[in-house]
């Protein structure tokens, strides 16, 4: 039996700007999420639980964090070269100039490619929350003879305006792609709902390699999204894969089907956040069969000396000594004093949290040092005053990255 031969790249060099100030020293992926992780964690875990072991993870911005993050959790020696996950930096081989867009990402890393000599090539954004088993949709490419499949979320026809939005026939293939259309049409079947594009794409290698070729003559955003995939849909198979209806190892009834989130701003961040707390949350990180992997950290396991802790999640090395703690995520290594009441908050690897401290609806970056008595999301005036920064769509405040001895040894 001859296996296909597919290659993964991941797009990494995201800016996330609406994440600032988690995003002002690192790149978008780089951002930690749920306790132990990072938000790369997720799809390169979605490529290594698929079977998916050769990975580019293209980089850009901010990306020293990321860097020293994948070089340190995912950097291990495969039994054959075909097992990698390698980090590339901008090589400049198209001339001094940085990524354009994502196609020109992969255009200015097409001797990878060749060098690889893949059947298939599966080309993923990093910057989502979700559990994919990307088999089921190579599996579904290669039965539709399809020359690029891009994995769809079916969407609510009255949120459609917000999103790159495919139109298809009843067999799945797409007919038309148009980015935040004023009138949606729905999907085949269901009047109520629209595909919107993941951004997450497999290709037939010749054909990734023809139209990446065609693309960058051209005067163009050299984005997939934009530029490649509306001109080639006449002459080449293009079709939609449905994210929502695909089955996936270990998922619990209760959970979200085709769960998928684009934490691309802070209320959205925070949110995913929540959707993992409760007794039967919208996404469950317990998961035997598709486990979220990441860095390792050889710290304690976590205490609770007292008070109470209700609904939350505890990462390694966290100590609740005599606090509250409701609704909440808490990092990595994290100590809360005596008398703390945190709720509805997400606190970062390495921070201490003083006595008698109230933190409601807070984000806090690593290695933040809170004195005694600090009050955060109790003021939004008083928050703005102490440098904080308050989304006011949301009202959460998010403190930034904090600093200790130790920081520049754990990005």
């Amino acid at each position: 039996m001859i296996r296909s031969k597919i290659l993964g790249i991941i797009m990494a060099g995201g800016k996330g700007e609406r994440l600032v100030p988690l995003t002002t020293e690192r790149g978008k992926p780089a951002v930690p999420f749920g306790g132990k992780y990072r938000i790369v964690d997720f799809v390169l875990s979605n490529f290594v639980n698929s079977g998916i072991f050769s990975v580019y993870v293209l980089v850009q911005y901010l990306s020293q964090s990321l860097i020293d993050y994948l070089r340190i959790s995912w950097s291990n020696r495969g039994l054959t070269p075909d097992h990698f996950i390698t980090v590339v930096p901008p090589q400049m081989r198209l001339g001094e100039m940085w990524y354009r867009g994502t196609a020109d990402a992969v255009t200015q890393n097409l001797n990878l490619i060749r060098d690889f000599d893949p059947d298939y090539v599966a080309v993923f954004g990093a910057d989502h929350i979700y559990r994919m088993d990307i088999s089921q949709m190579l599996a579904y490419h290669v039965e539709k003879q399809a020359h690029v499949t891009i994995s769809a979320l079916p969407v609510p026809l009255d949120e459609a305006k917000g999103f790159g939005i495919l139109n298809v026939t009843k067999s799945g293939r797409v007919t038309e792609f148009e980015e935040k259309p004023k009138n949606p049409r729905p999907m085949p079947g269901d009047p109520d709902h629209a595909y919107s594009s993941m951004g997450n794409y497999i290709f037939n290698r010749d054909v990734l390699e023809e139209v990446l070729t065609e693309d960058i003559k051209k005067e163009s955003a050299h984005d997939f999204g934009k530029s490649i995939l509306p001109v080639i849909l006449e002459r080449c198979r293009v079709f939609a894969y449905n994210f929502r209806t695909a089955p996936l190892p270990g998922q619990k009834e209760y959970e979200e089907r085709g769960y998928w989130r684009d934490v691309g701003n802070i209320e959205a961040y925070w949110s995913a956040h929540m959707d993992l707390l409760g007794e039967k949350p919208r996404f469950d990180l317990n998961n035997d069969d598709w486990p979220i992997m990441a860095g390792r950290y050889n710290g304690p396991p976590s205490r609770i000396l007292g008070r109470q802790v209700e609904d939350s999640i505890l990462s390694e090395g966290v100590v609740v000594n005599g606090a509250f703690v409701r609704h909440s995520i808490i990092g990595r290594g994290v100590v809360i004093e005596p008398g703390a009441v945190i709720e509805d908050s997400v606190l970062m690897d390495f921070c201490h949290v003083g006595r008698d401290c109230r933190f409601r609806k807070v984000v806090a970056d690593r290695f933040n040092q809170f004195p005694d008595n600090t009050f955060i999301g109790q003021n939004p005036e008083q928050d703005q005053g102490s440098g904080f920064h308050v989304d006011k769509a949301s009202g959460i405040v998010v403190v930034g990255r904090g600093r200790s001895k130790w920081a520049h040894l754990k990005r």
